[in-house]
């Protein structure tokens, strides 16, 4: 199946506009931080979100809100998390209700998010006079929007493709924020997903549910899990396919588009980790099985120790063995061979799960590139699978030591 990358983010698919300005959330004027994105028509809708029992209010409304499974609006702002507040519920649903007032749009129609600080009132003021603003801006402004969503993040991901569905050119966009608070279970962060494929909300939420387990969840900054991780996808069907109702090659077709994007979208959230330097990606083979492959690698790219060794180009694979051996998957340790790679080369550095002589030199200019692998080999099996993370710098804590204040 050929999948062609595209531009245009959330408004690559048919009848999506998108906009983000700045309403005043944000203290810096010249960071926008208000976003919406409208379909023309009303979509199928499905999300994932936070496993953190401490979840932030938009959350609860938008799953609200997406429980029968249809939703035309998206409605997002920066600079403020909407969590623990009392009011915070009330606060999301007159998010909702300021999109409905401009656009017709119900508000039970709307999904909604928040980023930005934990704990601090969200004064609505500064989006109410806004929202004429944003909506009557509303066009192919995907990138508008993809930097509205944005906190400490450093560029603006956003990710577009185009690919067949029973003969039918369809189109699939994305955008996405990351940086801090990032760790496995849920989709990490905030990501927003739109496509004019026809498919059902059970079918779409199947397609969801299962991709983010090889996609966002597989995705660790610090390690910390975000209060207002959300992800959200509609699908308005405007490509004209034949509707998927269920599991077929059009089904598998539209997973593999939705792979494509939720895996750059998760390279990129990796990357731009808060101070980070260098993508670092956990590639595990040779296992027994792809959930032991998973265990395995997110142990690794969680980890303090390698992440730190990443940043100063250390090749100290002992610990990358040290977190393997406490992942809690029941390896053979004996059986382990470790190699780092990156555009620079490849140095293989444990063989047997014992170290083996190897060129410090290499090691370093392998280990110095923005992109590396760490390709570790279980040799029991034949799955695999794949960890995105980043290394571990001075300026995390600087950034993270008065993010607040």
């Amino acid at each position: 199946m050929q999948i062609t990358e595209i531009e245009g983010g959330v408004c690559a698919p048919k009848g999506f506009k998108a906009n983000g300005v700045h309403c005043g959330i944000r203290k810096n004027k010249l960071k926008k931080d208000f976003a919406l994105i409208v379909s023309e028509v009303r979509a199928a809708a499905a999300g994932v979100y936070t496993q953190n029992l401490v979840k932030g209010a938009p959350v609860t409304v938008t799953r609200r809100h997406l429980a029968d499974g249809y939703a035309r609006a998206i409605v997002v702002n920066s600079g403020n998390a909407n969590t623990c507040n009392a009011d915070g519920e009330e606060i999301a649903e007159s998010m909702c209700k300021m999109v409905e007032k401009v656009s017709g749009i119900p508000s039970g129609d709307v999904a909604v998010a928040s980023t930005g600080v934990i704990g601090q009132k969200l004064d609505l003021s500064p989006m109410k006079d806004h929202i004429g603003e944003l909506y009557s801006g509303l066009g192919f402004n995907s990138d508008a929007a993809a930097e509205a969503i944005m906190t400490t993040d450093t560029v603006k991901k956003q990710i577009a493709a185009e690919f067949e569905v029973g003969g039918v050119r369809c189109r699939i966009g994305g955008i996405a924020k990351g940086v801090g608070m990032v760790c496995p279970n849920m989709a990490t962060n905030l990501i927003f997903i739109t496509t004019d494929v026809a498919i059902t909300p059970a079918m779409l939420q199947k397609a969801l549910s299962e991709d983010v387990k090889s996609s966002f969840n597989m995705v660790s900054v610090d390690g910390d899990q975000s209060t207002n991780d959300t992800c959200c996808v509609l699908a308005n069907g405007l490509a004209g396919n034949a509707l998927i109702d269920g599991d077929g090659e059009d089904f598998r077709a539209f997973c593999a588009a939705l792979n494509h994007c939720t895996v750059k979208l998760s390279k990129m959230l990796a990357k731009d980790g808060e101070g980070a330097t260098k993508l670092v990606e956990c590639k595990v083979v040779g296992a027994v099985g792809v959930e032991q492959a998973r265990t395995v690698c997110k142990s690794v790219i969680k980890s303090s120790l390698v992440k730190a060794a990443m940043f100063g180009s250390d090749a100290n694979w002992g610990r990358v063995l040290c977190a393997i051996g406490y992942s809690g998957a029941d390896v053979d340790v004996h059986k382990i061979d470790v190699a780092f790679i990156s555009r620079a080369g490849r140095v293989d550095v444990c063989k047997n799960g014992y170290g083996i002589d190897f060129s410090e030199e290499l090691a370093k200019s392998v280990l110095s590139e923005d992109e590396v692998t760490v390709l570790i080999d279980l040799r029991s099996g034949e799955s695999s699978a794949t960890a995105w993370g980043c290394d571990l710098t001075y300026d995390y804590v600087k950034i993270n030591g008065d993010y607040r204040t």
